[in-house]
């Protein structure tokens, strides 16, 4: 389906654009910022909020040697210079600074070295910046930086620091900053998180009543407009829900530990996020890997979800809002994506992935997705959007959701969806022998005048997987202009890197060991079984290197997908332990 950048969607954009700009000229004036940044600071903050997201050791202790490695860029930088001094590689690294992302993991380090580098850090920063700054003070990595700030409360608030009113004083003024632009930001996912960046930085720094309760009703609003009612974010991303959560429960034990009532819309957030997050959870606790997420923070999350509770229930197999089905058996479960992506802003991250899945047993993950984290190179973000990277049939080589191409619209409105492969259609029946799934979509109907059509069954023990994937003309469209046409087609199965694969002789199935040395035999009808070379971003750190299953064939322009060549059947069985662990 054809989605054409709107004239009211581009006029907003520009309309938002110009007053940014405008309230970026205005606070670039010192009497326009003591107008409006000047409020009493508390001496110091009786209970700070508590983190519960750990950072990283060993990137911490790089950075303590003078390694910052941020959003895939490394910078070495001595121990005379400051970093606040040198040029970023790219405006990535510069925002992961300037956000202080690295913060959590410095201080996640075991040594006394690290504290003091953190406030020398923020001092330094402060000295440079901390009146004001174009890129600096943007909003998005406003709100970054403020979060980070009140997580390391402890460390930069200390009762004992001569310079803590110094940053206490600049929090304030952050946060009467990101108060009056929080309206300027696109109503994406980094608006939500800085509207409960800014309930939690007013509830910290004992701000009037009346700034607190603007605050609430604006992040009242962002829940509303944001989290779908199954829990899900609007973005489709488990991962950004899982976020949210965190957020949300640091935020609820902050106002706790002060004897603060959040509202109902809180409340009612928590408890379906928390929902939407066991419905997208893998044996091992990470997230399914969908839309420009990561398996996320296992530890963090299980925090989260224990916090909220009322987990005890079976819960819900079908996200109808969010546009997922989980099927769960013999512990193992599949997860498959049966929608379309969103559209607007929330559509700038968005994946071609429609009818992929994702399908882990007891012993880990074995088929995914390549996934993303923003902590990988940003080579890899085209290339990971695309149909080909996700478990499921490309039609040649073009992804089913496409995005806006390279010029003025992209840049006004950035990597959104162009065109999609509406509609998604998507059934289950469950049986007492398993679960079906049945989905279909019409990305490549208007190029190729195919659509496509996934079966998925999973046997109620868990061990056996059989799917069908069939290109078909719909019958209204009539014959073909050209019967004699073929169309090149892959199916994909991306594995999980701990998983290892050796095809048979006959090349029509292949040994698969998962990481605790369980084993699987994928078998096809389809043709002859490729080992290729496929990467997973979504574990963070550097990209790993894994496997696929690929399985080619070349569909006729015609004809309802119900036999070869226009229709492959597979499946992955299990054998039972068959190889060593690791």
């Amino acid at each position: 389906m054809k989605r054409q950048a709107k004239t009211r969607e581009l006029a907003a954009a520009l309309a938002l654009r110009g007053r940014r700009e405008l309230s970026d000229l205005l606070n670039a004036a010192p009497p326009y910022r003591m107008l409006t940044q000047n409020q009493r600071a508390p001496e110091s903050l009786s209970k700070p909020p508590r983190a519960f997201v750990k950072g990283d050791k060993a990137y911490g202790a790089a950075l303590l040697g003078g390694r910052f490695a941020l959003a895939g860029e490394i910078v070495e930088i001595p121990e005379q210079d400051s970093v606040w001094d040198r040029t970023a590689p790219s405006k990535r690294f510069a925002e992961s600074l300037h956000r202080f992302d690295w913060l959590a993991d410095l201080l996640a380090v075991e040594d006394p070295e690290a504290p003091l580098m953190a406030r020398r850090l923020a001092d330094d920063w402060l000295t440079r910046f901390g009146k004001w700054n174009w890129f600096s003070w943007e909003p998005h990595i406003l709100e970054g930086r403020l979060w980070a700030w009140m997580m390391a409360s402890d460390t930069l608030f200390s009762s004992d620091d001569a310079h803590t009113p110094k940053r206490l004083k600049s929090a304030v003024r952050q946060t009467l900053r990101l108060s009056r632009c929080l309206s300027l930001m696109p109503q994406d996912k980094a608006r939500l998180f800085a509207a409960i960046t800014l309930r939690l930085a007013v509830l910290t720094l004992d701000m009037p009543a009346g700034l607190q309760a603007r605050a609430q009703a604006a992040l009242d609003h962002e829940l509303a407009a944001q989290l779908l009612p199954d829990g899900g974010h609007a973005s489709r991303n488990p991962r950004v829900t899982a976020d949210v959560l965190i957020a949300l429960v640091v935020l609820d034990q902050a106002a706790d530990a002060r004897s603060v009532a959040l509202s109902d819309e809180v409340n009612r957030a928590m408890d379906r996020a928390a929902a939407f997050i066991r419905f997208c959870r893998l044996p091992g606790g990470g997230l399914s890997v969908f839309h420009g997420g990561d398996e996320g923070d296992s530890r963090a999350i299980e925090t989260a979800l224990k916090h909220v509770g009322g987990g005890e229930g079976r819960g819900f197999n079908v996200a109808p809002h969010s546009g997922f089905n989980r099927v769960q058996a013999g512990g193992a479960v599949l997860i498959m994506d049966s929608a379309g992506p969103p559209t607007g802003p929330h559509s700038a991250d968005v994946h071609a992935s429609a009818l992929a899945f994702e399908f882990a047993a007891p012993g880990g993950r074995l088929v995914v997705n390549c996934g993303w984290s923003e902590d990988q190179p940003r080579t890899w973000r085209e290339a990971v959007r695309a149909t080909a990277a996700h478990s499921v049939l490309t039609l040649e080589e073009t992804s089913s959701t496409r995005l806006l191409s390279q010029g003025w619209r992209r840049s006004l409105l950035g990597p959104r969806v162009a065109s999609g492969p509406e509609p998604v259609k998507a059934r289950r029946n469950e049986e007492d022998l398993g679960v079906w799934l049945e989905a279909s979509h019409e990305g490549y109907r208007r190029e190729f005048g195919l659509s496509l059509r996934r079966r998925l069954f999973l046997a109620s023990d868990g061990g056996d997987l059989r799917g069908e994937d069939s290109l078909f003309r719909p019958v209204e469209d009539g014959a073909p202009d050209n019967p004699e046409l073929r169309y090149r087609f892959s199916i994909r199965f991306h594995l999980h890197p701990s998983v290892r694969a050796s095809l048979s002789r006959d090349s029509l199935s292949a040994l698969l060991v998962a990481g605790n040395g369980d084993g699987w035999r994928f078998r096809t009808d389809g043709g002859p079984v490729r080992l290729e070379r496929s990467v997973y971003l979504a574990a963070g750190g550097k990209p790993e290197r894994s496997t696929q299953l690929v399985v080619s064939g070349e569909a006729e322009p015609y004809g309802g997908g119900e036999r070869p060549p226009n229709r492959v059947r597979w499946a992955f069985q299990r054998l039972g332990r068959v190889g060593a662990a690791g």
